[in-house]
C-alpha cells in the first residue's frame, strides 16, 4: 500500500503532530509505504522536520504556500498532480486549508484510486468575514468532489461540514488525533523547572498552550487576570508557545501591570511539552477555531483538570462537572468563577483530573489512531476494488 500525506507546513502544531504521528505509525506497518509532502515550513512557530529525520523525510514542495496566492497555487496544483502521476500513490491523504484543497484536485486530476481528507479545525466559520467564508467553503465544497472519504477529529467538525453542504454522511468518520500518552502519564511537578521560569513552588499555575496569535484567547485570558489574582492571590499564569504575536501580548499585559504574574516559555518541542504540563495545576484552552484541541486531552492524560471555551469540538472531551468546565466563548465572569474554583478546591482538580485520565486513556492512545487510520485505508481500497501496488 503506497500512501502520500499532503500538508500545507510543518509547524509546531496539533495538525502537524497528528500528520507527523500517523505517518511514522504507517510506516512501520507492514506492506505500507509512506511519503509526505510539505510547502516550506518557517516563521517562530518552529518545525517539525527533525522528528521525520530519515524515516519519511518530507517532500518539500516550495508552490504550496499558507496565504492565497493565486499564481502560486496553479503552479503547486501542476506540481502535486505531476508528483502523483510520476508516484502513483494508492491513497492521497491530506490535511489543513491549502493543501487539503490543492492535494485533493490534484490526486482527482491524477487518478488516484483512494483521496482521504482530515478536518483538523474549521476552514470557515464566525471567526472570519462573510466573503472569507464563501470562497473556502467553496474551495471545500470543490474539493469534496475530489474526496473519497473524510476523517474528522470531532464529531462537530462532520457536523458543521455537513451543514455546509460539503459530503455525504456515510463519508465521514471520527477518528481522535492520538499522542503518546506515556510522557503526560509520567508528569511531576518540578520545582527546578517552576523556579527557572520564576513561578512560586507553591503557586496555583493556569497553563494555556497555544501559538501567540489571534483567535487563540489570549486577550480573554489577559481580560480576567487582575480579578483572578484578586481572589485568588497564590495564582500565576503560564504561556507555553511562541509565535508573531509575543512582542504584542507582553505589551498588553505590561499595560495591565500584569507581566510578572505571566511566563513565556517561548517555543517548546513537542516533546517537552508534558514538563511544562507537570508544573501547571489546570489547563485553560480559549480558542476560537479549533477542530478538538490536543491541548486538552494532553494535559487531562497528565491528571489536569481543564476550562474550555465551548467551541467546535471541545466539549467532546471537556465534560462539565466531570473532566472540567466549559464556558460560553466570550464569558468572562463564567470563566473567571471556573478557575478561581479550581484554584480553591484541590479535591476538586483531582477528581476532574482523574475522570480525564480515563477519558484519555480509551480514546487518545496514538496506536488505536494509526490502527483506525489504516483499517479504513485497507476498506476503502476495497470498496473501490482496488489492489494495493
Amino acid at each position: 500500500m503506497r500512501v502520500t500525506h499532503v500538508i500545507t507546513r510543518l509547524i509546531v502544531g496539533g495538525a502537524q503532530e497528528n500528520t507527523v504521528a500517523t505517518v511514522l505509525g504507517l510506516q512501520q506497518r507492514p506492506g505500507v509505504n509512506v511519503d509526505l509532502v510539505s510547502g516550506p515550513t518557517h516563521g517562530p512557530e518552529g518545525s517539525l522536520e527533525a522528528l521525520l529525520d530519515d524515516r519519511v523525510p518530507p517532500r518539500i514542495e516550495p508552490q504550496l504556500i499558507r496565504p492565497v496566492q493565486p499564481f502560486w497555487d496553479l503552479l503547486a496544483l501542476q506540481h502535486l498532480t505531476a508528483r502523483f502521476r510520476q508516484t502513483s500513490p494508492d491513497i492521497v491523504h491530506t490535511h489543513s486549508g491549502k493543501a487539503g484543497v490543492l492535494g485533493r484536485i490534484a490526486a482527482a486530476r491524477a487518478q488516484v484510486p483512494v483521496v482521504v481528507h482530515t478536518i483538523h479545525g474549521p476552514s470557515f466559520g464566525p471567526f472570519q468575514g462573510r466573503l472569507s467564508n464563501f470562497i473556502f467553503k467553496s474551495a471545500e465544497i470543490r474539493a469534496a468532489r475530489a474526496t473519497t472519504h473524510f476523517i474528522s477529529v470531532a464529531d462537530a467538525m462532520t457536523e458543521q461540514y455537513l451543514a455546509a453542504g460539503i459530503g455525504r454522511p456515510e463519508q465521514y468518520s471520527t477518528i481522535r488525533s492520538g499522542f503518546d500518552l506515556s510522557p503526560y502519564q509520567a508528569t511531576s511537578n518540578d520545582p527546578e523547572l517552576r523556579a527557572r521560569l520564576g513561578i512560586s513552588p507553591h503557586a496555583f499555575v493556569v497553563g494555556k498552550i497555544a501559538r501567540l496569535f489571534k483567535l487563540k484567547g489570549h486577550e480573554d485570558l489577559f481580560a480576567v487576570a487582575a480579578e483572578i489574582i484578586r481572589e485568588a492571590p497564590h495564582t500565576q499564569f503560564l504561556l507555553v508557545g511562541d509565535g508573531p504575536w509575543r512582542e504584542r501580548f507582553e505589551k498588553q499585559l505590561a499595560l495591565r501591570a500584569l507581566r510578572s504574574h505571566f511566563a513565556f516559555t517561548g517555543l517548546i518541542p513537542p516533546a517537552e511539552v508534558p514538563r511544562y504540563v507537570g508544573i501547571m495545576n489546570c489547563l485553560v484552552h480559549l480558542s476560537r477555531r479549533e477542530g478538538l484541541p490536543r491541548a486538552l486531552p494532553q494535559a487531562m492524560a497528565a491528571g489536569k483538570a481543564v476550562v474550555a471555551y465551548d467551541c467546535d469540538g471541545a466539549r467532546e472531551v471537556c465534560l462539565p462537572g466531570k473532566t472540567g468546565f466549559l464556558v460560553k466563548p466570550g464569558a468572562h465572569a463564567e470563566l473567571i468563577k471556573a478557575v478561581v474554583s479550581l484554584a480553591k478546591s484541590s479535591d476538586l482538580r483531582h477528581q476532574l483530573g482523574e475522570n480525564g485520565r480515563h477519558l484519555v486513556r480509551e480514546q487518545f492512545d496514538v496506536h488505536h489512531m494509526v490502527d483506525q487510520i489504516h483499517a479504513l485505508y485497507q476498506r476503502l481500497l476495497a470498496d473501490q476494488g482496488h489492489a494495493p501496488r
